[in-house]
């Protein structure tokens, strides 16, 4: 094992990561749900989400230049508080206007932490070891996912949802702290590194534009273009199961927590499989379409959750599974593409992927949903799962 995967600043990102991401998770269910019993209807809940996506991806497309002014750390923390202060006034209205207000705020913080985050997981770990480093940082954002997607829901039920307000806004900041102890390499040693290419198999040579893509002084445009579409096709079918599975099944009280749970620790799963693949073989890039696929066909699950709630769980685990794949070997695949230099413009191409596929899971599912119901919307992210399968091989062969 690299000394770097153990060092106490990874260790110290991953629990700042986790501790950010928990006051994320915990709400993403539950605000939508808190605005739709407040009297907003499928759009205005998906409209929550939408928002936070939305400003979130608008900070990330300023989040490189930021790290090159202020620095990773300085970024990181400034993320997490703006994530973190505001949420305890979402108690204060369930009216659509004012949650909306606090989940830009918010967007604004989440997107300085996600892009400061994961760049600082190739600063912090050996290009060498950047699959199994980004599938750490996986389980640092998905064990909390796993254990407080379903968990917010149902400590609404007991505990009301000022609590649950409360709680999400305590651990950011929490995080925030932690972040004061990372300690990452000198900019002038970053920028001597060798670019960030996952040491190449015996057998699989990189092509010539894969290698031109990964000189340290590429443009911007050289960033493939098969993981960011991997990425945006599987978040906006999680965004939607996330979303929209508490009201497409609410007469299911066990079962939607288990779906969301299911769900999540698909994610996990998916990513430490592709994480150690993408080491082995040095191929970063390879697994996208199979994450596809997976994620379509279990898509295909939840468009019976009306019928049956073992295909409701079974087809969220599927889709888990497969977005944790895609999201390990898209995050690789872009860290090797640009090179150590442009580290922060590979996170932010992967997180605004990320993002902007939730997103558009919430606002542009729950238009679908709203006149036509929910499986119309769940039949639409399938269908769009499959369709870019073919073009995310084509384009990662």
């Amino acid at each position: 094992m690299p000394r770097s995967l153990s060092s106490p600043s990874f260790l110290l990102l991953l629990g700042a990561t986790a501790l950010g991401f928990g006051g994320y998770a915990l709400l993403l269910p539950v605000v939508p749900l808190w605005v739709a019993r407040g009297g907003s209807g499928a759009f205005g809940a998906g409209l929550t989400t939408g928002v936070l996506m939305a400003v979130t991806v608008g900070t990330q497309l300023l989040v490189p230049a930021l790290l090159r002014r202020a620095g990773h750390r300085a970024v990181l923390v400034i993320g997490s508080l703006l994530l973190g202060l505001p949420t305890p006034l979402l108690a204060l209205s369930a009216e659509l206007a004012p949650v909306l207000a606090v989940s830009a705020v918010r967007g604004i913080g989440f997107g300085m932490a996600t892009v400061a985050g994961s760049a600082l997981v190739a600063e912090l770990v050996e290009p060498s070891a950047h699959g199994r480093a980004s599938a750490r940082y996986g389980y640092a954002v998905g064990v909390p996912q796993l254990a407080l997607l379903p968990a917010g829901v149902a400590v609404v039920d007991l505990t009301g949802f000022a609590g649950v307000f409360l709680a999400a806004g305590i651990a950011p900041v929490a995080g925030a702290l932690v972040v004061a102890f990372v300690r990452g390499p000198h900019r002038g040693r970053l920028a001597a590194r060798r670019p960030a290419s996952a040491p190449p198999s015996r057998s699989a040579r990189p092509s010539r534009s894969a290698r031109l893509a990964g000189h340290p002084r590429a443009p911007r445009h050289r960033l493939p273009a098969a993981p960011v579409l991997a990425m945006l096709a599987c978040s906006t079918a999680q965004g939607g199961v996330i979303t929209f599975a508490p009201l497409a099944v609410p007469g299911a009280p066990a079962a939607v927590p288990t779906a969301l749970f299911a769900t999540a620790l698909g994610a996990l799963l998916g990513r430490g499989f592709a994480g150690a693949r993408a080491d082995r073989s040095g191929r970063p890039g390879a697994l996208l379409p199979a994450g596809t696929l997976i994620a379509g066909a279990g898509m295909a699950g939840v468009l019976a959750a009306p019928l049956s709630a073992v295909l409701l769980v079974a087809g969220a685990a599927a889709v888990g599974i497969g977005f944790g794949v895609v999201q390990n070997d898209a995050l690789v695949a872009l860290f090797a593409a640009a090179g150590p230099l442009h580290y922060g413009q590979a996170s932010a191409a992967w997180n605004i992927a990320f993002d902007a596929g939730t997103g558009l899971g919430a606002t542009g599912l729950g238009a679908i949903a709203e006149p036509f119901g929910y499986l119309a919307a769940f039949g639409t992210a399938a269908a769009v799962l499959l369709g870019v399968t073919p073009l995310v091989r084509r384009r990662s062969g």
